[in-house]
């Protein structure tokens, strides 16, 4: 099982409630197929970047699923005959976490080399007193 992260874009004319069943289809249709969504986020309206189907705001959704491929090419395929959903992405964020951690661990192995290597600060110099200096 791998993890994915799964947003689509919804038309900003449909109602709460129509996108609120649009989400438990699409949970049914993860479970269904095998996968597991560990989070849904509602991210709310937003402003597109460029026109998508006569459309200059959306609606987005993310879905953070455990599955296999099967349930991806299911999910995609559902979002692809919906005819609410205007545009969708999907990402395996597996490599991109494994190499957060490995960056993570590598970070965390410099402070701790440089906190070795870090020499002592030296005791600071008196000041001597001026007398009588004229600028």
């Amino acid at each position: 099982m791998r993890n994915y992260e799964m947003i689509f874009i919804v038309r900003p004319d449909v109602a709460d409630d129509d996108v609120q069943k649009l989400i438990t289809q699409m949970e049914g249709v993860v479970a269904g197929a095998g996968g597991k969504v560990e989070k849904v986020e509602k991210m709310g309206r937003r402003r597109l970047a460029y026109r998508v189907h006569k459309q200059r705001e959306g609606f987005y959704i993310l879905f953070h699923v455990q599955g296999t491929g099967d349930t991806v090419k299911e999910f995609e395929r559902r979002l692809k005959v919906t005819d609410t959903v205007i545009k969708h992405l999907t990402i395996c964020t597996d490599e991109i976490l494994q190499r957060a951690e490995k960056f993570k661990a590598l970070r965390a192995k410099q402070e701790a080399k440089r906190r070795r290597s870090k020499p002592a600060p030296a005791p600071a110099a008196p000041a001597l007193p001026v007398e009588n200096a004229q600028v």
